[in-house]
């Protein structure tokens, strides 16, 4: 009796810290990090389409947030198998023996059902289809087909992370416009030079696994170039919102300055190829979308 009066506040403890790492180990499989600025292009995006309320944005966010944390969930489930090998993802919650395939699968599912629900039913229904597109297009054309197959899986697959910006369209105007298709293209062309400059960075894991990633493939010079090409498309697509009377001068001032420190990175990472020039765009590429979504906000409030 006294024995298991004295293990019984141990054995709390060890349960909590169980559950705890449990729930951890299912928010990972949601993969937060890459969401956040996700759903920062959505709220942008709300603000510019129109004034949107809290209660809007909020139902719009976790709608978006369950649909992108089932597809990173699936993403988890099928890549397993590389994950196991390679040094910065073998502690995931799946390879790591934490949470089942099966279970991971499941909640992966189960998260974009409830996305299509919750979003159907509180904000509109095309907003629900837009996400789910994003959905199917991460998990079917990105991470079942693309990814292990082609060197452009990040080029074509990229499209699933341009979504977020459609979804927050739709959900305060109940339709798609040119603007909306301008913020999605902006996304789609920032999203092959920000991932390539990671994936310099991951060269040696990517190859260990056979991904054919850019790098792997075509080497890290055409990579380089590649980058350099691709910030310069991107440069003048953003700048394609105010030559189209989309945005006023707030908007041009900011994308010109935020874009030509972008593709000053970029040319200083193709002429001296060093890992502190990718790490340093990589980073960078987080910060520019971010503001650039900011200045947008900015000058359509003014």
């Amino acid at each position: 009796m006294e024995a298991s009066r004295i293990t019984s506040p141990a054995r709390t403890v060890v349960t909590r810290t169980r559950l705890r790492q449990l729930i951890a180990d299912y928010v990972t499989l949601t993969k937060p990090r890459v969401q956040l600025l996700l759903l920062l292009t959505t709220v942008a995006t709300m603000e510019v389409a129109g004034s949107p309320s809290v209660g809007l944005i909020l139902l719009t966010l976790l709608g978006g947030a369950l649909s992108a944390g089932g597809a990173g969930a699936v993403n988890h489930w099928y890549d397993r198998d590389i994950d196991l090998r390679m040094a910065r993802t073998a502690t995931r919650p799946i390879p790591a023996g934490r949470v089942s395939p099966r279970a991971a699968l499941t909640f992966g599912i189960a998260l974009a059902v409830l996305s299509f629900a919750e979003l159907s039913l509180t904000v509109n229904v095309l907003a629900a289809v837009l996400a789910l597109s994003g959905f199917l297009g991460y998990v079917f054309v990105y991470t079942l087909w693309l990814k292990r197959s082609t060197p452009q899986n990040i080029v074509i697959g990229g499209a699933a992370g341009a979504v977020p910006p459609l979804v927050g369209w739709a959900a305060v105007t109940g339709s798609l416009d040119p603007v909306a298709l301008y913020l999605f293209a902006i996304v789609f062309y920032w999203t092959p030079p920000h991932f390539w400059a990671l994936s310099l960075l991951m060269k040696d894991e990517y190859a260990k696994v056979d991904v054919p990633m850019l790098p792997v493939v075509r080497g890290e010079d055409e990579t380089r170039r590649q980058i350099t090409l691709y910030s310069a498309l991107l440069v003048a697509i953003t700048l394609l919102p105010f030559a189209g009377r989309l945005f006023d001068g707030l908007y041009a001032v900011a994308a010109g300055l935020l874009g030509g420190v972008f593709l000053w990175l970029a040319v200083r990472l193709q002429r001296n190829p060093d890992r502190r020039a990718a790490l340093r765009l990589y980073l960078y590429s987080l910060l520019y979308l971010a503001l650039l979504f900011g200045a947008m906000v900015a000058d359509a409030k003014l």
